[in-house]
């Protein structure tokens, strides 16, 4: 079951920040030498819960910048949050990339590569713990991660969709 994404960000709440995580540069060999060119791999976010991913591609760092901004403000997702942390233990995958990510204590940080810590960060997640199995491709990181935040789940949510009440019981 994939969730939808957040059709208009409505501009009254917070503003998009963006964060690059990683510029990959290409070489085409050509008779008179080289031609690079450069993508960019892009997160957006406001801090409170909503975050998309985006990737583009151009002759030159700006505009592959550009591009992926614009890429990620097309897909935004609204991540259900537990305070300043995620409400369950949940594993992100994505191709020959696992990340397991695991709620926190207040204080903790967010303990994770920078790939993973962009997304979380403009998430709005404040305490987490992760681990990333098999493949650190910073592409593959950060599509694994927004895989796990979008298969969280609040109690509100497990409510609708059971049909019954919810109770918590606190870990002591």
């Amino acid at each position: 079951m994939a969730p939808e994404a957040v059709a208009r960000y409505e501009q009254e709440e917070k503003p998009l920040e963006e964060t690059v995580v990683k510029i990959f540069r290409c070489a085409k060999v050509v008779k008179g030498g080289r031609r690079f060119s450069f993508a960019g791999v892009v997160v957006v976010g406001d801090r409170t819960g909503t975050v998309g991913i985006g990737y583009g591609k151009a002759n030159e760092v700006p505009a592959a910048v550009d591009k992926g901004i614009k890429d990620a403000k097309k897909t935004l997702y609204k991540i259900p949050l537990a305070g300043r942390t995620i409400p369950h233990h949940v594993t992100g995958k994505y191709r020959a990339t696992r990340i397991i990510m695991v709620p926190a204590g207040p204080g903790t940080g967010v303990i994770a590569g920078s790939s993973a810590r962009a997304v979380l960060e403009l998430a709005g997640v404040q305490d987490i713990l992760t681990k990333v199995y098999g493949s650190t491709s910073a592409k593959n990181v950060v599509k694994a991660t927004l895989d796990g935040l979008l298969k969280l789940r609040n109690k509100e949510k497990v409510e609708a969709t059971r049909g019954v009440k919810v109770e918590v019981i606190e870990k002591r």
